[in-house]
């Protein structure tokens, strides 16, 4: 979850690493800390509670100076936020300071251990005792850095990714990860490092993307060493990263989630650039090209994921099932990890995680592929750990996203699963001709239409203040809008803190209904599709009991608009493309309840992007 940064070369340290942390905050902001080695060759931490911002009003006073150091934003897993439990952590003689994100889950017997021989601790967090023992180690063994984070690392039951340095070798940095993502830029002459890559695009585009087990030595005046915990040297391979630093900028926009919503229509046009031909007759992937025999003789399809991408999982089973005929399941990847699946060869496990670092995603994964599975990633993060550990898969491409809650992401993973969908079903001849290009060609005018929805902003935000007074609220969706629903709910819990659920519209009946009065409003997707009596049936039931209702309804609709106390009307579409077309207004509506309440959109309270720990 943490986003931690690191510096070592020929500029002044501390601008780099705060400018970094700013760029990761949507990893962790709970607490923010730096660690420079000064230019008099001190060690110097520096930390605060809240965000990077706070963290700067503190060092303001502080000697800031020397080209090499650590910093590191906060998402809090043991310890409360503090000053004292934010990072970097000292050893107890003050000579090392150590970042970490991720988890150590054997902290206890370690720190219990530490204890008995004298060690002294500071903190409540399990950090501070990995940092502990690598001194103790380096003491009691007379043993180099490199060296005691190797023996010490043999000890660690967890996930990390860390950077340690110490002020008697002013030279160096060393970092390590496992289950945690850690990027090591390459300059002139200089190292960057970064749980990804956008601390460091701005001044390199050659990265090295660690794998697990890896061991990073940064030295100045040296070449990148990277070895592993027996000291085994690992062959680097270096990538070139692409990304335009405007898409890490607000660009004008008050917040990253407005503008990540605004740049649906572009983000998917670049999604869908190479994947449709020109005409909008085919669907090609790659992926299905080179696998076809192992996606087509399928027995089933089991799609693992978590949060949002769980969500975009669900229309994607819909979509499978319908255009290929092929049974799909959709788990949760927390609970697929842990309850013996039975999973095996013929499986195929398609893996949906907008970062490709999800803890219990790339967990899922390896079980699946130890059983025989073939496996399958849908990612947006590049060279992230869940694409490395797949067979093949599809990345969605639309940009980096730096809201906490997922909008672009979300729509770029439904738009993936569907021409995997449309792929496949070309592959099996489970659809007709007319139907597949029918489907093709509304799939490549959907940013178009993204755009006369996103017409809607001024409009939502006016009906927003009207709901602002709710505690809760009811979202209701049927077939394909059922998901969409969820997500709906899933938004507007996340960034405004009001409590919402989706149901399927008719499992309204079935207690919810007992929630309806004057006071809940309930959002219904009711588009002209084939169950749209049957949503217009459950808006007269929830009118009857004084609801107010807000529905999303097709343009020209002239019989729920007479009912609803809001309408939002959507260009007509294919029933199966109309979730890329009716999350938006959800995605809007939550945006603007949250502002009008005053919430801090980017960064809604105990959550982080990439959920990269249990």
């Amino acid at each position: 979850m943490c986003g931690i940064v690191g510096y070592i070369g020929h500029q002044d340290a501390y601008p780099i690493l705060i400018k970094g942390l700013k760029r990761l905050e949507y990893r962790g902001y709970d607490s923010a800390g730096v660690a420079l080695i000064n230019d008099d060759k001190s060690l110097n931490v520096y930390k605060a509670k809240g965000k990077v911002a706070d963290l700067e009003d503190y060092c303001k006073d502080k000697n800031v100076s020397g080209s090499i150091g650590i910093a590191h934003t906060r998402w809090a897993t043991h310890g409360e936020p503090s000053s004292v439990n934010a990072h970097p952590h000292y050893s107890e003689s003050k000579n090392l300071a150590i970042i970490h994100n991720g988890i150590i889950e054997n902290y206890a017997d370690l720190k219990s251990n530490l204890m008995e021989r004298g060690v002294n601790f500071r903190s409540e967090t399990d950090t501070e005792v990995l940092v502990q023992l690598v001194e103790y180690i380096m003491v009691k063994k007379d043993l180099d850095l490199l060296t005691a984070v190797q023996v010490a690392l043999h000890q660690v039951i967890g996930a990390y990714a860390i950077a340690i340095i110490d002020k008697r070798v002013p030279n160096q940095i060393i970092a390590a990860r496992k289950q945690s993502p850690l990027v090591v830029g390459i300059g002139d002459q200089e190292f960057f490092l970064g749980s990804d890559a956008s601390p460091i695009v701005e001044y390199t585009d050659k990265v090295v993307y660690l794998e697990d087990g890896n061991i990073a030595v940064m030295r100045l005046g040296e070449e990148l060493k990277v070895v592993d915990i027996y000291n085994d040297e690992q062959i680097l391979s270096v990538k070139t990263v692409d990304i335009d630093l405007g898409q890490i900028e607000k660009g004008g926009f008050p917040h990253f989630m407005l503008k990540e919503i605004f740049e649906q229509p572009e983000s998917l046009t670049t999604c869908m650039r190479g994947r449709i031909n020109a005409e909008a007759t085919e669907v090609k992937l790659s992926a299905v090209i080179d696998y076809r025999e192992q996606l087509l003789n399928a027995k089933r399809f089991i799609i693992v994921a978590c949060g949002t991408s769980w969500h975009a999982g669900l229309i994607g089973k819909q979509m499978i099932e319908t255009l290929c005929r092929i049974p799909v399941e959709v788990e949760y990847a927390s609970e697929f990890r842990y309850r013996n699946p039975v999973v095996g060869k013929g499986d195929v496990v398609i893996a949906v995680s907008q970062s490709g670092e999800t803890a219990d995603t790339l967990a899922a994964v390896e079980l699946a592929k130890k059983n025989g599975a073939f496996i399958y990633g849908i990612c947006n993060a590049i060279g992230s750990s869940i694409p490395r550990a797949t067979d093949t898969g599809s990345y969605i491409h639309v940009g980096p996203e730096i809201g906490v809650a997922s909008t672009k992401a979300f729509t770029g993973q439904v738009t993936v699963l569907t021409m995997l969908a449309l792929a496949i079903a070309k592959e099996k001849g489970s659809l007709t001709e007319e139907e597949y290009l029918d489907i093709v060609k509304g799939l490549n005018r959907i940013p178009e239409l993204m755009k006369t929805v996103l017409a809607l902003n001024d409009r939502i935000a006016d009906l927003s203040r009207t709901f602002t007074y709710a505690r809760n609220f009811l979202y209701l969706g049927r077939g394909f809008s059922y998901p969409v629903a969820l997500e709906g709910a899933l938004k507007l819990k996340e960034i405004s803190y009001i409590h919402a659920e989706g149901y399927p519209a008719a499992e309204m009946k079935h207690g919810p209904i007992a929630l309806i009065d004057s006071d809940m409003p309930v959002v219904v997707i009711a588009t002209h599709n084939a169950m749209y009596e049957k949503v217009l049936s459950n808006i007269q039931e929830i009118k009857a009991r004084s609801g107010k209702v807000i529905a999303l309804v097709t343009q020209g609709d002239e019989t729920i608009s007479k009912i609803a106390d809001e309408v939002l009307e959507l260009p007509n579409v294919q029933e199966c493309l109309e979730p890329l077309i009716a999350t938006i207004p959800l995605q809007m509506l939550a945006y603007h309840v949250a502002v009008c309440k005053g919430k801090n959109v980017d960064q809604p309270r105990n959550l982080a992007k990439s959920v990269t720990v249990e």
